[in-house]
């Protein structure tokens, strides 16, 4: 008995393809204004890239950012400083909601003195008498170090680039393995920026989290940029050779949109509830992951099916062309 489940034409079908215009200009918009945040603004790396030293200290009731930071900054005028706060976890039963951290970034210097340190504290309970700031902990990268671990991260990705394009091509041969491994690898690139310029619109330090979020939405992009190649391999081999590739490519996708669209739904659902505790536990860390990820996974969606798939077709066409 051939239990083999045979895939028939979705009576209304969605013209991809012929939108293709439509989509390619949507993300070159949204890259010339990633460009032009990031010609004002600039890339900014966080110290376990640069090396630096993080000191915290820890406050209670509130306190002006902006003089804080002032401050600081005139405390130990010789290093560049950047700061974040967030609610004080470690404070025990006794903590309130009053309770905070500042973690204070010295970029580009390798540790701070005892010193410094002291005078940073002293300086800060002189201009805020009534927060009792009191020196917490502070960690220290050297500077060769944190070029060494960019460079690793770096690598990494490339390395998981390159695996994913050779999977591609050897798996779907029938339908122009590298040809498609190649439109996987731009719309995996196209995932990459669209993270970057957010990190760069946001202002967020370029730091671990970036590199986390970017090799997990790599694999999560390629995936459904592999459930799309594979329902056109097994719609050639129903609809037959005749088809024009278009059209193919449009019943295919047409198929499988309602599969990733869901897909898609539930991992922002999950990841907007670890961003939603994020915000409630003021958990910058965990925000700083949270966001970009949620943001991924739609590009991720939206590549896979708009970028990805119609360059391949164009590709295709073309090389038949000729």
């Amino acid at each position: 008995m051939n239990n083999t489940t045979v895939q028939t034409a979705p009576r209304r079908v969605i013209d991809f393809v012929g939108k293709k215009k439509i989509f390619f200009g949507i993300s070159l918009a949204i890259f010339a204004v990633g460009i032009i945040c990031n010609i004002i603004f600039g890339t900014q790396l966080d110290i376990q890239f640069t090396g630096g030293t993080i000191a915290k200290y820890s406050y209670t009731g509130q306190v002006d950012e902006e003089k804080l930071k002032e401050v600081a900054q005139n405390a130990t005028p010789d290093n560049q400083i950047t700061f974040s706060i967030s609610k004080n976890m470690l404070a025990g039963e006794a903590a309130s909601d009053d309770d905070y951290i500042v973690s204070l970034q010295f970029t580009g210097t390798d540790s701070i003195s005892f010193e410094q340190q002291k005078a940073v504290t002293e300086a800060l309970n002189k201009a805020f008498p009534d927060n009792n700031f009191e020196y917490s902990e502070s960690s220290s990268v050297e500077s060769s170090m944190g070029w060494k671990f960019f460079l690793k991260c770096i690598v990494a990705v490339a390395i998981a680039c390159a695996l994913m394009v050779l999977y591609v091509t050897f798996r779907f041969k029938k339908i122009g393995g590298l040809a498609a491994g190649m439109m996987a690898l731009v719309a995996l690139f196209h995932d990459v920026l669209i993270i970057y310029f957010l990190y760069i619109i946001l202002r967020m330090p370029l730091d671990g989290n970036f590199i986390a979020v970017v090799l997990m939405i790599l694999g999560y992009s390629l995936n459904d940029t592999i459930v799309i190649y594979d329902r056109i391999r097994e719609n050639r081999k129903t609809l037959g050779g005749r088809t024009p590739l278009g059209e193919l490519t449009n019943i295919s996708l047409t198929q499988v949109i309602r599969r990733t669209i869901l897909t898609s739904i539930s991992t922002l659902m999950a990841v907007a509830c670890v961003f939603a505790v994020g915000i409630i536990f003021n958990l910058d860390s965990v925000t700083r992951f949270a966001l970009p990820t949620m943001v991924g996974v739609v590009s991720g969606c939206y590549s896979s099916i708009a970028i990805a798939t119609p360059l391949w077709v164009v590709w295709e066409n073309r090389k038949k062309k000729k």
